[in-house]
């Protein structure tokens, strides 16, 4: 029974925050603000300009908002692009930090950056150890395959954990340390400020629910493999 409590509990703490978090971006993505001049896309743009970073693109994508650093793009969905919502206006600028985050190279997001190209081919390396991991055990009756499974396990789950842990306070330096800041230097009105902050503080419990995820299936893996 405390193991079916603490699993239940583990449970409710990682998807609570998810919607909750969609919950807070819908309450505020509802109705275009009087006092925003132009679109999500058009600040994105506006940012960019502003710290001499036009090589930067601004796109739309139905693969959720992001920055990606290898086309060097701001992509947005359609809603926020086109959208003069509080929830369209704040994410813009949040994603607009992570491009002077790499502009600037500032360390952890460049680290994040490497260690999710690295976690591709570790997660396809894990793979192939964890399918030859019975064929080793038909082959040789030897600790090898148990070992083969650990390692592939590990790599599968492990470089998650670690770009996750990276995540987030890249996260938040993106919210709280440059977009909070832009957004209120004169884009925002001071009775948008706390809403402003309620959105960013949501975005980045989706990064805290992802990594308690890769936790706990971690931890699942390695309770199998001690079977």
């Amino acid at each position: 029974m405390p193991y079916l409590l603490l699993i239940l509990a583990l449970t409710l703490l990682i998807y609570a925050p998810q919607l909750w978090v969609q919950r807070v971006l819908k309450r505020y993505h509802q109705k275009p603000e009087d006092n925003f001049p132009g679109t999500g896309g058009e600040l994105a743009r506006h940012l960019l300009d502003r710290y001499q970073l036009q090589q930067v693109k601004v796109e739309t994508t139905d693969m959720g908002d992001h920055y990606d650093p290898d086309a060097k793009a701001v992509r947005l969905t359609p809603d926020k692009f086109n959208g003069k919502t509080l929830t369209a206006i704040t994410v813009a600028a949040h994603e607009c930090g992570h491009a002077l985050q790499h502009a600037v190279e500032q360390p952890l997001f460049i680290w994040r950056a490497r260690l999710a190209r690295l976690t591709v081919w570790a997660e396809r390396l894990g793979s192939f150890l964890l399918f030859i991991a019975p064929l080793l055990a038909l082959a040789s009756k030897a600790p090898a395959a148990g070992l083969a499974s650990v390692f592939g396990a590990f790599l599968i789950l492990g470089f998650g954990i670690l770009v996750q842990c990276l995540t987030l306070p890249v996260e938040l330096d993106a919210s709280f340390a440059k977009a909070l800041p832009w957004l209120k230097s004169g884009y925002l009105e001071p009775n948008q400020y706390k809403s402003a902050e309620r959105i960013l503080r949501a975005a980045a419990w989706t990064y805290v629910a992802a990594s308690l995820a890769s936790l706990l299936n971690f931890w699942r893996w390695l309770a199998v493999l001690r079977r």
